[in-house]
């Protein structure tokens, strides 16, 4: 899926068959008025992360397009019990979830027992956004950029450890795949339970280096000097922070691990519920002033597309994922 310069975003880039009512008509489903009763919407972290700062400010804007959607937080095993509990519920359209490659990366690939299969259990509706991971350092450590801090890692073996925000967590898989690409082995890796922690640590000097997701927070602390951004690892710059190169530009091409985040029915959900959620997110993404809160939280739009054309991205991502995986041999459980 080949993604587009965020601005470029409107009104024009939604099919005009799609926004005039064959898809979708607000209250005139073949198979009776949806939804005639609120809408859950199960963000599977718990409040305050990224899934959730893009999941509630969704529920509020889409409101007029679809119905009042009410947010769940459902917390656990790196956003797998949300993400069981979505795919257990009646497919009828009053249960959504808010899932994406956490989800769906990590039950399908890094668990040797999944409670769920993400490909045949969930159905992929629309996407909303996605975030990009930051490869930081302290100010401490004698690096400008990857090509710097990867000699400067090389020449003390053992020496330099990055954090992540947990041990399976897709932060963990960015930084191993820079330790498979640039030929780092001896490069510890300390997770911690959540982001937060580990951007703690990296800000009072305790590890040298950390693998964070882009948020206003630490784009701003590395704005402040109070760390150091030496790339990101999207297909290209972010929109919030053109000034920092990303690690395709240093040289590292397969070095892409877009989080993306998106909304996802039980399997079996009837398809004129999916394309009515679809027409409206698709609506609701044309809008500039909804493009602007995104972009300004630091994530990035996806191109507006189909249900099938989402559904064939989230497919490709996982595919795209599991030879790595197997090389990094990491399970969770």
């Amino acid at each position: 899926m080949r993604r587009r310069d965020l601005l470029k975003f409107g009104a024009a880039g939604v099919s005009a068959p799609l926004l005039a009512g064959t898809a979708w008509v607000p209250g005139a489903q073949a198979q009776g008025k949806y939804p005639d009763r609120p809408v859950r919407l199960i963000v599977p972290f718990p409040p305050g992360g990224a899934f959730d700062t893009i999941g509630r400010p969704w529920a509020e804007r889409i409101k007029p397009l679809l119905g009042t959607v009410m947010i769940e937080n459902i917390g656990g095993a790196g956003g797998g019990v949300g993400a069981a509990q979505a795919t257990r519920s009646q497919p009828d359209g009053y249960t959504l979830l808010l899932g994406g490659a956490t989800t769906h990366i990590t039950e399908a690939l890094l668990k040797t027992k999944p409670t769920f299969d993400p490909v045949k259990d969930l159905e992929p509706i629309s996407p909303i956004a996605y975030t990009a991971f930051a490869i930081a350092v302290h100010p401490s450590v004698p690096a400008k950029d990857l090509k710097e801090f990867v000699a400067y890692t090389k020449a003390n073996p053992g020496k330099v450890s990055y954090g992540s925000a947990g041990h399976g967590s897709l932060n963990h898989l960015a930084g191993e795949l820079l330790k498979i690409r640039a030929g780092l082995a001896d490069m510890p890796h300390v997770p911690y339970r959540g982001a937060g922690p580990g951007l703690t640590d990296l800000l009072a000097g305790q590890i040298p280096a950390l693998v964070p997701a882009m948020t206003n927070i630490v784009l701003e602390h590395h704005r402040a000097g109070k760390l150091r951004i030496l790339a990101v690892t999207n297909a290209r710059r972010l929109a919030a922070a053109p000034e920092i190169p990303t690690a395709v530009e240093q040289g590292y091409a397969d070095l892409v691990a877009p989080n993306f985040i998106g909304v996802f029915a039980p399997a079996g959900t009837p398809r004129p519920i999916i394309d009515a959620v679809s027409a409206a997110n698709l609506k609701l993404l044309a809008d500039k002033s909804y493009q602007e809160l995104l972009i300004s939280g630091t994530f990035e739009l996806e191109p507006l597309t189909s249900p099938a054309e989402y559904k064939s991205y989230v497919e490709s991502e996982l595919t795209r994922w599991r030879p790595i995986v197997t090389a990094m041999g990491i399970k969770i459980d």
